[in-house]
């Protein structure tokens, strides 16, 4: 019985990390999102307005797809004083790729 708790406690935690990864690549299914991430990890940290400056899209929309990749856990908002600022979860993104290898390694 003891092994049988263990396999379940490990089950919970693929099924976690597997809802982690979905939530995430989710947020990854937009180009612009892409294209805010790969901005974002050319700089240590910046404001929406530095963003839009880079893509030809409205304010509110850099803000919506700001939002999404903070609610997946691959942005960091951080407010500073009158100014908000994003940054890129580096470690998230690490755990994703690693996520996503060995996905694609035990289907292979």
């Amino acid at each position: 019985m003891v092994g049988a708790v263990a396999i379940d406690e490990t089950l919970c935690m693929d099924v976690r990390n597997d809802e982690t990864v979905a939530l995430r690549l989710a947020a990854l299914s937009h180009p612009r999102r892409i294209q805010i991430l790969r901005y974002l990890s050319s700089v240590e940290h910046c404001c929406c307005k530095e963003v839009v400056g880079q893509l030809d899209l409205a304010q509110s929309t850099v803000s919506q797809h700001l939002k999404v990749l903070v609610e997946a856990g691959l942005v960091r908002f951080v407010t500073d004083k009158q100014r908000s600022r994003y940054e890129v979860d580096r470690p998230a993104v690490a755990e994703l790729s690693r996520s996503i290898s060995r996905l694609l390694s035990d289907c292979c």
